[in-house]
């Protein structure tokens, strides 16, 4: 097999990839191996780090401890071993790569990337609104993440408790592009539909989730997606209770347990990670004037 060209280059390609395996003008053929499995496949030419991470996980999905950290090495014919890469590299030539997790378990380190994450909007519905704490504010940021979610092409599901009794979700929060809007009697949002709706989105590993209420639906969602091996992220500045008491406890529980309580500005932000993506203009106006607290600095 030809030995691939890598070379260091700033800018990642993201077209769409293959799943025969065969090239033509636009892709490059490449073997992917995990553990003990093969399998030939083909990606963009100019492919960096991000897409082959993307490739890795949609053919070998669960297979993979997203708690452990990984790398992504190459087959040199000079040396003829697998050889490291570092992050930047473009893919001009037929390869052979393959998925390498690293012996040692690691923390995990809260790391979010539009290709592998997804949102979830817990039960944002009309007839919460006279009952939660600082309902307005959660409504506010919860707006600003969906046009977040929109502008960076990342996945949105949504559920609704009982709307049959309890409504839709509000007007003023725009869930006509999420990936799946479903109905609910369980507190957790994790449910048939929206495990399928994940397993129809492969490279996922990372799951932001906002809403209400949040010591019932969204501790529950929550602490079900972690046992499923998804990295949780709660954006405390939308999500509330009915009591403040409820809240800030609930949000200390989960944080205890390893699941990441965070802001909407943070989760924004670190989705586009460089002042030099080609969104950040759009993600900036959505947070140039700051996010209401929501009541999470109020001893109230």
């Amino acid at each position: 097999m030809p030995h691939a060209s890598v070379r260091i280059h700033s800018t990642h390609t993201a077209t769409g990839i293959m799943a025969d395996g065969h090239s033509n003008n636009n892709h490059v053929p490449v073997l992917l191996s995990f553990s003990a499995f093969s399998r030939p496949s083909s990606v963009p030419v100019g492919s960096g780090y991000e897409v082959l991470i993307q490739k890795f996980l949609s053919i070998y999905g669960r297979q993979i401890d997203l708690h452990r950290k990984f790398m992504i090495q190459l087959y040199s014919d000079e040396w003829a071993q697998y050889i490291d890469l570092p992050k930047g590299f473009i893919i001009s030539e037929k390869c052979k790569l393959r998925f390498v997790p690293l012996e040692t378990d690691v923390t995990i380190l809260g790391n979010l990337i539009p290709a592998t994450t997804a949102f979830f909007c817990c039960d944002m519905q009309e007839r919460f609104r006279p009952a939660i704490k600082y309902f307005g504010d959660i409504i506010s940021v919860g707006q600003r993440l969906l046009q977040g979610a929109r502008i960076l092409g990342i996945p949105v599901i949504v559920s609704e408790q009982y709307p049959k009794g309890l409504g839709s979700t509000v007007q003023e929060m725009d869930i006509a592009g999420a990936r799946l809007v479903f109905p609910k009697t369980k507190f957790s949002m994790v449910l048939p539909e929206a495990e399928a709706a994940l397993a129809a989105l492969p490279g996922v590993r990372s799951v932001v989730l906002f809403g209400v209420e949040t010591h019932v639906c969204i501790q529950q969602t929550a602490l079900d997606l972690q046992a499923r091996g998804f990295e949780v992220h709660i954006v405390a500045d939308s999500t509330s209770s009915r009591s403040m008491m409820d809240r800030m406890f609930a949000l200390e529980r989960m944080a205890r347990t390893g699941i990441i309580v965070t802001t909407s500005e943070s989760v924004l932000l670190q989705l586009v990670g460089d002042k030099e993506h080609p969104k950040f203009k759009e993600i900036q106006n959505i947070i140039k004037a700051s996010a209401p607290e929501s009541g999470l600095l109020s001893k109230v």
